[in-house]
């Protein structure tokens, strides 16, 4: 089971389960809010097995301090990450750092972190292995260099981010400063590369692409998924035969859409 349980500007979280291990990626909701959206999956904040934290912003880490104190559960980041967060924020007992590019397993679940391009200590994405397949989210990255790309390729089911329209943001409301972070190598993944990713994703034999991490101001669900679906089109894939391609709720939980076949890989 991998879903978003929230996932935008406003906060992030997403759940990676095979059944017995539950591992929750970021916490960017309170403890209560999370303890109900667990528990319309039948499960508790106390069936967790860890968190893992992608970067110490807030949308990612609001409720990991109180989850995390309240349940004893281990909180994997990087060690920079770690000494990023706010003073006292994760008890020290439970904290536990990994390495982007080493492997490690919660369970009977492999995880690999790999490092993003982000405005943060030292943010990561990951990837999954569980039942011979491979599973990766990728958000909060300016880029999408050959070595993330690499790192997430061949995955059965991927996580990315389609942050903003390009547009919409050059002629919104933001100040200069603020659009150029966004823009920058650092910032966010665009709807546009993300539909060129998703086109690789296809040919590298990914089933299933959730788009995450939407601006709620430079953005739409409607527009992300249009800007890759025209992507894929163009280059001959058929949607729900190829591959499947949703949106993220912002405040719900989204579940994988279920795949029912695959034709040819496409050519690059």
């Amino acid at each position: 089971m991998f879903l978003s349980l929230i996932s935008g500007s406003s906060g992030n979280a997403t759940l990676f389960s095979d059944g017995k291990t539950n591992i929750l990626i970021d916490c960017g909701m309170s403890g209560k809010r999370l303890e109900a959206t667990l528990n319309t999956l039948d499960l508790s904040c106390s069936d967790l097995s860890a968190i893992l934290i992608t970067h110490e912003h807030t949308d990612h880490i609001g409720g990991a301090g109180v989850v995390s104190k309240r349940y004893k559960l281990p909180v994997y980041a990087t060690e920079k990450t770690i000494a990023a967060f706010p003073a006292g924020k994760i008890p020290e007992e439970n904290c536990n750092i990994l390495t982007p590019n080493h492997t490690f397993e919660i369970g009977q679940i492999g995880i690999c972190p790999f490092s993003i391009s982000h405005d943060a200590a030292d943010p990561v994405g990951y990837t999954f292995f569980s039942d011979k397949k491979k599973y990766a989210l990728a958000t909060d990255t300016g880029i999408l260099s050959e070595e993330i790309f690499s790192a997430i390729s061949g995955s059965e089911q991927v996580l990315l981010e389609s942050n903003h329209d390009v547009d919409m943001l050059m002629y919104g409301s933001y100040p200069f400063f603020l659009k150029k972070r966004i823009l920058g190598e650092h910032g966010h993944l665009s709807n546009r590369l993300a539909a060129q990713t998703a086109v690789r994703l296809l040919n590298s034999g990914t089933h299933q692409i959730m788009l995450g991490h939407l601006s709620n101001e430079n953005n739409t669900p409607q527009i992300a998924y249009q800007t890759v679906k025209n992507e894929l089109e163009a280059v001959g894939a058929k949607l729900n035969t190829d591959i499947t391609l949703q949106v993220a709720s912002r405040h719900d939980i989204t579940r994988f859409e279920a795949w029912k076949s695959q034709s040819l890989l496409l050519e690059n």
